[in-house]
């Protein structure tokens, strides 16, 4: 397995692969691997003859207050992952090796990115499609994976690489969850055994509207005041949001026709945790 520092060693390799007609899948992390992240790289294996993951934490999505210091890293442990699962080349660039002095070009959208996560955390999804549409143009891979646990930025990256004419395809995968049901994240490694025991109630809000839905309710306002009676009955979260929205707008909608994203976010002490359901894919 290849571990790629530069921009430059990333693109001789590809470059070799492409003369020799092989496909290329490319998995974006910010590293600190868990299951849900094996799954990308494993169908991204299945699909492709070399893959690429990516590993950086990019400052660009993250504001202010937010856990860029704190963001939990292990590269040494990631890379063992990466080789275990046939990986080809991990690319782990420094800060300045994505963005040189003087950085000034942005990729940004509007619509898609002002819901959600994009009305809590303004200026995550430019920082996100910034560094994504960077992965693209230096990996240029035939195919890209990502979580539908961050319905949202699957959204918005389809979105952008239809807007932009990027010739790559969107691969969305299903979402790992443990054996409570709590989505897999990075982010689960700072909650407490309480709070880790009280972050259950997302994924509980998210069955309420799942069973609401399969017996017949379609009025999102019903479903919504459903979802936000389960999370405030743990005092130890505090709701962020919860949403229902046509899953290829992102807008709200006030009756379930059509495919659906159910999305919610929670804060538990200093941590922030989104999960969704999915209906009429």
């Amino acid at each position: 397995m290849i571990i790629a520092k530069t921009i430059k060693e990333v693109r001789e390799n590809v470059k070799a692969w492409r003369a020799e007609g092989l496909k290329v899948g490319l998995v974006p992390t910010m590293g600190y691997l868990h299951e849900g992240h094996q799954s990308l790289i494993r169908r991204a294996v299945k699909e492709n003859d070399r893959v690429v993951v990516s590993i950086f934490v990019n400052p660009l999505q993250f504001g202010e207050n937010e856990d860029l210091d704190t963001y939990p890293r292990d590269f040494a442990r990631d890379s063992k992952i990466c080789a275990s699962e046939g990986v080809s080349m991990v690319f782990h660039p420094s800060g300045h090796e994505m963005y040189n002095k003087g950085f000034c070009t942005f990729v940004d959208m509007t619509g898609l990115t002002e819901t959600l996560c994009g009305k809590s955390r303004p200026g995550h999804f430019r920082g996100v499609c910034t560094v994504v549409s960077k992965l693209f143009n230096i990996v240029n891979p035939d195919r890209a994976y990502f979580g539908w646990k961050d319905a949202q930025q699957v959204a918005v990256i389809k979105r952008m690489v239809m807007d932009l004419n990027i010739d790559i395809e969107i691969v969305a995968c299903e979402t790992v969850r443990e054996s409570d049901g709590l989505a897999r994240s990075s982010r689960n490694v700072y909650l407490s055994s309480n709070e880790r025991k009280a972050s259950t109630i997302l994924q509980e809000a998210l069955k309420v509207a799942e069973k609401k839905i399969a017996s017949g309710v379609r009025s999102s306002h019903e479903i919504k005041e459903a979802m936000v009676e389960t999370i405030s009955s743990v005092k130890e979260v505090k709701l962020d949001y919860a949403e229902i929205v046509d899953l290829k707008t992102l807008q709200p909608v006030s009756t379930i026709d059509g495919p659906t994203l159910v999305a919610a976010a929670i804060f538990i002490g200093g941590t922030r945790l989104i999960d969704n359901y999915i209906y009429g894919i």
